[in-house]
């Protein structure tokens, strides 16, 4: 049956794809192929998501080889939920790229574009799906390396020079990650992460394991950006086609921090990577000056990519904050605002991308009165900040809620304030954006502008509608991330 053979499909259907962009080299054909792989991922990924929610862990066994010998695909509730939104936001990406590609990418690189962007989702759903620490990080490579390329066909030169400083720094990344796995190799002799989660326990204690966490930790914290580790994000974020901004911004990192959930808890799991090497007195205070400084540096800046930039930054780190509790409830915050940023920040970049289809810029001076002549993208641009500053009847505001609870829980009531004072200036960098567009008088030579087209709109306001929504009804998005948690911090490998 079809069935047993989904999680090989996610992955092999974007991946086999992408090489037939390129053979066809025809825009339209490309765009079509791409929009089917990715609508295809996003079927399988429910399937696969409501398969373990009924009937448990889904193991897949690559070309019949039993693991550890052989290569495992292992699907549990925490990477169905991130298959889940992976696959989601490269669906309504690709049914918003056809016009925007074809106004920021040259023709000629068009076919490119789509191959690359195929290879980069294939990539992030074999990050996902894969039970196997090396295979994790062949996937990382594939995904990384269309990365660098996608973000260079930005037209404006400054996008080669961050498509080349995310490639320096994602080699760093790389290269720390593939320390830490060949070390865990040498004390283990398995890939396996199930048999690396029985086999750990027994050297734990050795110098060897520690230096793997350390490298491990140090490895996916700059590939998902957390400060100090994310001088590459900005200018990515910043010059990148906006179809690719949207796409990296709502998965890139989320993929990461599934990452680091993944060896934390599973592989390393909680009692040694947190009480052995006491890794939260790191990761909760550099999650909060993450919070801090990258809100502040977000409010000077004038580019608005760049501005979304520095808050997803910031946004990173309430992810790690709720990680770094080590509590079902903050787990739960983690993973639920790992699911709500990437609609928060597709659902923005994408509006972004309806001005910048029309303006060709995205820089606040060109914003001046556009509010009244492109009401309906600048409404969705006012609805995903109300959900990045964490508004009642937003996804913000429930990610929020969850680190406030899981703060008191822990009798840390000061972090549960600074959280409330990270949301206020969330409030400061949104507004500049607001009085801009609503409050400043448009220039004659600007008052032509007109509404995006709807081929735009409307996948942006599916995003931004899903913030409403799942701010509302959190049946499936709070049941899933506390299933995750519990999960996690039940040892299960």
């Amino acid at each position: 049956m079809i069935s047993q053979h989904l999680p090989a499909l996610q992955v092999v259907i974007p991946l086999l794809t992408a090489p037939v962009c390129l053979l066809f080299n025809n825009a339209r054909v490309a765009w079509i192929l791409s929009l089917v792989a990715s609508s295809v991922a996003l079927v399988i990924a429910a399937l696969l998501l409501q398969q373990v929610l009924t009937v448990g862990i889904v193991t897949y066994e690559i070309g019949g080889w039993a693991a550890p010998w052989g290569i495992e695909y292992r699907i549990d509730p925490v990477n169905a939920f991130v298959l889940l939104i992976v696959a989601a936001i490269g669906t309504v990406v690709m049914s918003f790229a056809p016009r925007s590609v074809a106004s920021e990418i040259p023709e000629q690189q068009i076919a490119l574009f789509y191959a690359a962007y195929l290879l980069c989702l294939a990539g992030l759903l074999g990050i996902a799906a894969t039970g196997d620490a090396f295979n994790l990080f062949v996937f990382l490579e594939i995904s990384s390396l269309s990365s660098y390329v996608l973000i260079s066909l930005g037209r404006d030169r400054r996008a080669l020079t961050a498509a080349f400083q995310y490639l320096i720094m994602g080699t760093i990344g790389a290269t720390f990650i593939l320390i830490g796995v060949g070390l865990l190799y040498m004390m283990t002799g398995t890939l396996n992460m199930a048999d690396l989660a029985k086999r750990l326990p027994l050297v734990a204690d050795t110098r060897t394991v520690a230096a793997a966490l350390a490298f491990l930790t140090v490895g996916i914290s700059l590939k998902l950006a957390l400060f100090p580790l994310h001088l590459w994000l900005p200018n990515a974020y910043a010059f990148a086609p906006s179809v690719v901004t949207a796409f990296i911004a709502a998965t890139g990192t989320k993929v990461a921090v599934y990452m680091l959930l993944r060896f934390l808890f599973t592989v390393f799991g909680a009692t040694l990577s947190f009480e052995a090497v006491l890794l939260p007195t790191i990761l909760l205070p550099l999650s909060l000056v993450a919070v801090f400084s990258a809100s502040i540096v977000a409010i000077f800046q004038d580019n608005i990519k760049r501005m979304l930039a520095y808050s997803s930054v910031a946004q990173i780190g309430y992810m790690i904050l709720g990680l770094s509790f080590v509590s079902v409830t903050g787990l739960t915050a983690c993973i639920l605002h790992l699911f709500n940023h990437a609609l928060m920040k597709g659902g923005l970049f994408l509006a972004l991308g309806c001005v910048v289809y029309q303006l060709g810029s995205a820089d606040i001076s060109k914003f001046a009165g556009l509010g009244r002549r492109m009401p309906w993208t600048f409404a969705a641009i006012v609805v995903g900040g109300l959900s990045l500053i964490g508004v009642p009847l937003t996804v913000g505001f429930i990610s929020k809620w969850y680190l406030v609870l899981a703060a008191l829980e822990s009798g840390q009531w000061w972090v549960a304030v600074l959280v409330l004072i990270g949301s206020l200036l969330a409030v400061v960098y949104m507004w500049r954006i607001v009085e801009v567009a609503f409050f400043q008088p448009a220039p004659r030579q600007g008052s032509q502008r007109r509404e995006a087209p709807l081929s735009l709109l409307l996948p942006t306001w599916v995003l931004i509608g899903a913030n409403i929504f799942f701010g509302i009804n959190t049946d499936l998005t709070v049941g899933v991330a506390q299933r995750a948690a519990v999960w996690l911090l039940g040892g299960a490998s």
